[in-house]
C-alpha cells in the first residue's frame, strides 16, 4: 500500500476550520464591530494594542489563528479548483500550499517585528 501525504494537510484543514468557525468571528466582533459601537474605547488605541500584541503568548495565539486559517483556505481553494474542472492537482496543490507556507512565514516575520 502506498503512503499518503494527505494526513498533515487534512489536520491543518480541520484545525483551521475549527479556528475559522469559532475564534475568528469573536475576533471580528471584539476588534471590528464592538469598537464602532463605542465599546472598548481605550483598549483599541495604538499604544494599548501594541502592548497587547507585544506579549509573547498573544503572538503565539495570533500566529496559530492566522496560520491555521491560511492552511484551511489553501485546502478549500484546492478543492474548489478541482470542482471547477482543473484536474492538474499537483500544480494546484503546490501553488495553494506554497502560498499558505509563504503566508505562515510572513506572519512569523510580522509578529516577531512587533
Amino acid at each position: 500500500m502506498a503512503r499518503s501525504h494527505k494526513a498533515p494537510f487534512w489536520f491543518l484543514f480541520a484545525a483551521g476550520g475549527t479556528v475559522v468557525a469559532f475564534v475568528l468571528p469573536v475576533m471580528v466582533l471584539v476588534t471590528g464591530i464592538a469598537p464602532t459601537l463605542g465599546l472598548f474605547e481605550g483598549a483599541m488605541s495604538f499604544d494599548a494594542m501594541s502592548a497587547f500584541v507585544g506579549n509573547w503568548l498573544v503572538k503565539i495565539v495570533l500566529f496559530g489563528i492566522i496560520t491555521l486559517a491560511l492552511w484551511h483556505a489553501a485546502h478549500r481553494l484546492r478543492v474548489v479548483a478541482h470542482d471547477f474542472g482543473i484536474r492538474a492537482d499537483a500544480p494546484v496543490a503546490g501553488t495553494v500550499y506554497g502560498l499558505a507556507a509563504l503566508g505562515t512565514l510572513l506572519t512569523a516575520i510580522a509578529l516577531l517585528g512587533v
